[in-house]
């Protein structure tokens, strides 16, 4: 007799009854963890139907963190004093004495919303302005770092070692030598191309640089999904930059496989550069520990023009997915019009009820997506929920000339949102994200016209030449947004 031979199928079913009770395990805990039925459905059959790599990916991407509070401002001196400044401007709103301008009234639920949910105060006598491609964006950023004076503060979710980022990267050496502080923060996954050799380079001039949520195996596996997206820049506390453009060339000379990379960005001054810093520093106490809270980190300033920002910052540390729901009141509000730029088009089930209601009353709601994309599964997700969204009347989009890589919001001609949100799942929920909403006429329209340009380097699909697509690819969109929650 072989003992071998005896052993083995014993062996087996051991290891089928420890998985089939780890699968129940995970299975009890994301229903007890109260998500969203769609996504509790997708990772159940994402378990179940993926024996192992199931596991595997819900190690690395399931698991819910929002309760934890990745990052917890609670107590952080500055957290404290925006609290105090939001409570007091909803009272002053409640009371009708924040604000005159009467479109701008109209929108005050979704001032008050974001005030709420995310401490996002309201900030007058800003000077904003749209900063439409890379090249412009660059301009703007590289002239803005070499007059700094005091110091640098620099967030990005991609950073690359290349051209751009090199001449970057050679001012921040230039002004730490000349004694500015410079501070950076960088994604680690999003710059995962960085060497330990740059970060060591940097630092040897005198620049702080942090990694943020280092993914390390096996430290931080279940954090690897939770990314920083943002792209922030303070310079001296007079001028921030944020947007949806990170530090890369392609975002100036485009790229072989997709042409130019059509994005935006903003620069702000006055106020908003405060509230812009604080979330820069609460980033900043996570990687490294150190509280800043010197008064001289927020310069108070004379009103530079006269348009009103909230900064709104979201993501695992949040309360709330406050910038959705900023999205959603912005898009329930509207009379005229809803105009969208986003380069990947996942959005949440109120999200998407919000357009498709709009638009069915009357709204005029157009969405602008790329034709090609960087991604293949979201690409085919985005593309699923084009027919239902013609068919309530929502007027839909390819960009032709490049990747648009736009992420725009503008309602109305009086409210415009341009940051690092994407409208998808992975943005509203799991990314660390901020955005600038802005309150003003001008800023608005300017936004507009932005949005009508790109229209006209994009193609309308229509639902006759929709159903004319092939049946695989219908295929391949209903199986991409059925993991779409997951992404």
């Amino acid at each position: 007799m072989e003992y071998p031979d005896l052993l083995a199928p014993l062996i087996r079913s051991v290891l089928l009854t420890a998985y089939s009770i780890t699968i129940l395990v995970i299975v009890i805990i994301i229903i007890l963890e109260n998500r969203s039925p769609l996504k509790t459905i997708s990772w159940t059959l994402v378990l179940l139907l993926l024996p192992g790599i199931g596991i595997v990916f819900y190690i690395f991407f399931g698991q819910n963190l929002r309760k934890e509070k990745i990052i917890a401002r609670k107590g952080l001196k500055n957290h404290e004093i925006l609290s105090s400044i939001a409570l007091s401007q909803i009272r002053k709103l409640s009371n009708g004495d924040l604000f005159e301008n009467r479109q701008i009234n109209d929108k005050r639920k979704i001032i008050t919303l974001l005030l709420n949910n995310s401490n996002s105060i309201v900030t007058h006598g800003n000077g904003v302005k749209v900063l439409n491609n890379g090249s412009e964006t660059f301009d703007s950023i590289i002239k803005t770092l070499q007059a700094a004076r005091h110091f640098i503060h620099l967030e990005y979710y991609i950073f690359a070692d290349d051209e751009i980022g090199r001449e970057i990267i050679a001012i921040l050496k230039e002004k730490a030598s000349q004694g500015v502080e410079v501070r950076m923060i960088v994604d680690d996954v999003g710059s995962w191309e960085l060497k330990n050799k740059f970060f060591n380079e940097m630092r040897t001039a005198g620049i702080e640089i942090e990694s943020f949520l280092q993914v390390r195996f096996p430290l931080f596996t279940s954090k690897v999904n939770y990314r920083n997206h943002r792209k922030i820049i303070i310079v001296d506390g007079q001028i921030g930059f944020l947007g949806g453009i990170n530090v890369a060339d392609r975002y100036i000379k485009g790229d072989k496989s997709y042409g130019i990379w059509r994005d935006m960005h903003l620069k702000l001054q006055g106020d908003a550069v405060s509230a812009l810093q604080t979330v820069f520093l609460t980033d900043w106490y996570f990687v490294s520990q150190e509280e800043i809270t010197d008064p001289r980190y927020f310069s108070s300033q004379k009103p530079v023009s006269d348009k009103l920002v909230q900064i709104t910052a979201s993501g695992p540390d949040s309360d709330h997915p406050a910038i959705m729901m900023g999205f959603f009141q912005a898009i329930t509000s509207a009379q005229d019009y809803v105009y969208v730029a986003t380069p990947y088009f996942m959005p949440s089930e109120s999200i998407l009820l919000a357009l498709k209601t709009a638009a069915m009353g009357g709204v005029d709601v157009r969405i602008i997506i790329p034709e090609k994309s960087d991604a293949y599964i979201t690409l085919y997700c985005s593309r699923s929920y084009i027919k239902e969204m013609i068919e309530s009347g929502v007027k839909f989009y390819f960009y032709q000339k490049g990747f648009l890589h736009s992420k725009m919001l503008v309602i109305d001609d009086i409210v415009a949102s341009i940051g690092s949100t994407n409208m998808d799942f992975r943005s509203f929920e799991q990314n660390f994200e901020v955005n600038a909403f802005v309150f003003d006429e001008e800023i608005a329209v300017d936004v507009r016209k932005t949005f009508i340009h790109d229209l006209k380097d994009s193609r309308q699909i229509n639902m006759a030449e929709w159903k004319k697509r092939p049946k695989t690819k219908k295929m391949k969109e209903s199986f991409a947004r059925l993991f779409s929650p997951l992404l």
